[in-house]
């Protein structure tokens, strides 16, 4: 099969979910290539961007958000590839037909950068809002490719609170099929009027040869380790996660809390941290390469995943770095958010508090420290779980049936 694979920005280092499909697809035989809006960071890559070479793969569709400026890179771009393709070009001005996608130059730019390619089997959006780009696509370049979507996190939920319910209704009505990447989001679908029948939860998955499995002990010294990973930003809760700790830092002088990741809200958390007076116990480390985190993951007992639904409606699906700590047979503590509830199992993987409760979280927390005698089977309980419903192997197979 040929697939158009449509990404925001790329290469990303924290979207691993999406190379883990590009490279399943490549790995069985699939030809691949990648549409981006954006050029990401190339000086910092996943190394699945370099052992496939996906940056040879990758095309740029830059269209200037100022209409003046779109409008005369446009009418460079016509003449300049007039050339290659003329009817192609012709037709994706065609206003007429098209209305405003070829009045607002939308078309053009999506022609220009199909020129010279096969026409696609599957045109494969990663976001919601990258839906349209697919449709644009499929309009001008590959009327008999099927058009799918997945829905993973901020286009459905920040997406919806910023521009409307209804501002799906197109992509619905004209996409094959739509994936979601867990019950949470497919249920949101469904009550924003997609067809269920178009719907299949298809979940992100981790490599978990990379993650070793190990049993957690209390070590000798009594030092527990607690981490959490994401960008800090408000979503990711990790707030609450610091007054956790705060709440326990006294009866409990051996806790060390790190928290991996980087953006906005550093700043405000480090000053959190100082008037809480846990900065000998609670450790910004900042952004760390896959690697890395693997090894700090390795030398802690804990992992606190503190999500919160964002002023601004952003929401989690089931997260990636906690599927990571779970094969990796830490005891985890998520919240009542989003998809975690379809991935920690209450009282058996750890523990699931409610959003924004660092009483409660503090709590559990505790228990973990009192009972280090539950670790072993917490961690091997979250192992056995991640592999037989998130292994990467199995659902890139899955994809692919899916495509098929």
């Amino acid at each position: 099969m040929k697939v158009a694979m449509i990404v925001g920005r790329f290469p990303v280092l924290s979207e691993t979910f999406i190379l883990n499909q590009i490279a399943g697809l490549i790995d069985r035989g699939h030809e691949v290539d990648i549409y981006s809006d954006q050029l990401g960071d190339t000086s910092k890559v996943h190394p699945a961007v370099e052992k496939y070479q996906l940056l040879n793969r990758t095309y740029y569709i830059q269209m200037p958000s100022n209409i003046a400026i779109r409008g005369l890179k446009g009418l460079g771009l016509l003449f300049a590839n007039s050339y290659k393709d003329p009817a192609l070009l012709l037709r994706s001005l065609n206003v007429f037909k098209y209305g405003k996608e070829a009045a607002s130059l939308r078309l053009l730019y999506a022609a220009v950068s199909l020129l010279g390619k096969k026409e696609y089997d599957v045109i494969h959006c990663q976001f919601g809002p990258l839906g349209f780009i697919g449709m644009s696509f499929r309009l001008i370049g590959a009327p008999h490719g099927k058009l799918i979507t997945s829905f993973r996190g901020f286009d459905i939920s920040q997406h919806i609170q910023e521009f409307g319910e209804d501002v799906y209704n197109p992509l619905f009505a004209t996409g094959n099929l739509f994936l979601s990447n867990c019950d949470y989001f497919k249920r949101r679908l469904i009550k924003l009027g997609c067809d269920e029948k178009k719907i299949i939860v298809l979940r992100s998955g981790i490599d978990c040869s990379k993650f070793v499995f190990t049993t957690r002990h209390l070590p000798a010294d009594g030092r527990i380790g607690i981490v959490t990973t994401g960008r800090l930003v408000e979503k990711k809760g990790i707030e609450y996660g610091i007054r956790a700790i705060a709440k326990l830092a006294k009866a409990y002088p051996n806790i060390e809390y790190n928290i991996v990741g980087d953006g906005p809200l550093k700043e405000s958390l480090q000053q959190l941290i100082d008037e809480l007076d846990v900065s000998d116990k609670v450790k910004l480390l900042g952004h760390k390469q896959q690697q890395e985190l693997i090894e700090i993951l390795d030398n802690s007992h804990i992992f606190i995943a503190p999500c919160v639904t964002a002023k601004n409606g952003d929401q989690d699906a089931p997260v990636n770095v906690l599927k990571e700590a779970m094969a990796m047979g830490l005891p985890v503590i998520g919240t009542q958010h989003g998809g975690i509830p379809e991935l920690i199992e209450d009282g058996i993987s750890g523990f699931l508090v409610p959003e924004r409760d660092a009483d409660t979280l503090a709590e559990k927390l505790g228990y973990l420290f009192e009972h280090p005698e539950v670790w072993p089977e917490m961690g091997r309980s979250g192992r056995a779980y991640v592999e037989a419903h998130y292994d990467f192997n199995k659902l890139n197979e899955r994809l692919v049936e899916i495509y098929h």
